[in-house]
């Protein structure tokens, strides 16, 4: 069941607010070079879903290399318009696929090595139908990390969230540390 539009745009942080989501102090607490590294080599494919106006989306392009691709995937237009005047006559602008996802569906046909789901998880309608999605376009070895806010989504929310990628084929190891958030690696093989 679909959620009340209303209350969908509750639970997904409006453009206006885009602020704080690329602030300078969140680069010091959520370093996405520091997060990223260990999982994220040149020449890799790698999608970032709820992108936003781009924080991780910019050092993951810079990660990947010429040879790599990041699709940065939100469902507002408004947040990709932001990721986009950031790039714009930039070389990063070629290593980036601005793509608008659905609420129900990511819609990318693209096979991918890694994917980033970064505090967008509670807000999808269907996490099971979420994590379907996201193994069919997963590479052999493909990996996802999800990282989760800690006051908007309980332990127990969490090992739900879990429990619903392993019932889908994902398993799950230790993720990174990431501070005040709840973290999971999800592997394909």
């Amino acid at each position: 069941m679909m959620p009340d539009r209303n209350d969908r745009n509750t639970r997904v942080c409006p453009v206006e607010r885009a602020g704080i989501l690329d602030h300078r102090i969140r680069r010091w607490l959520q370093d996405p070079q520091k997060i990223l590294r260990p999982y994220i080599e040149e020449g890799m494919t790698v999608l970032d879903i709820g992108c936003g106006p781009g924080f991780f989306s910019i050092d993951v392009a810079q990660m990947v290399g010429r040879s790599g691709r990041v699709i940065a995937s939100d469902l507002q237009e408004g947040m990709l318009q932001k990721l986009r005047d950031k790039i714009q006559g930039t070389e990063l602008e070629e290593r980036i696929t601005l793509h608008q996802c659905e609420e129900d569906k990511v819609g990318v046909s693209v096979n991918v090595d890694f994917v980033l789901a970064f505090y967008m998880v509670h807000e999808v309608p269907n996490p099971k139908q979420f994590f379907k999605e996201i193994k069919s376009i997963l590479k052999p070895n493909g990996q996802v990390l999800i990282v989760e806010p800690p006051l908007r989504v309980t332990k127990k929310a969490f090992e739900e969230t879990i429990r619903k990628a392993r019932d889908t084929g994902l398993k799950p190891v230790e993720g990174p540390k990431v501070l005040l958030s709840k973290t999971v690696i999800l592997k394909k093989g």
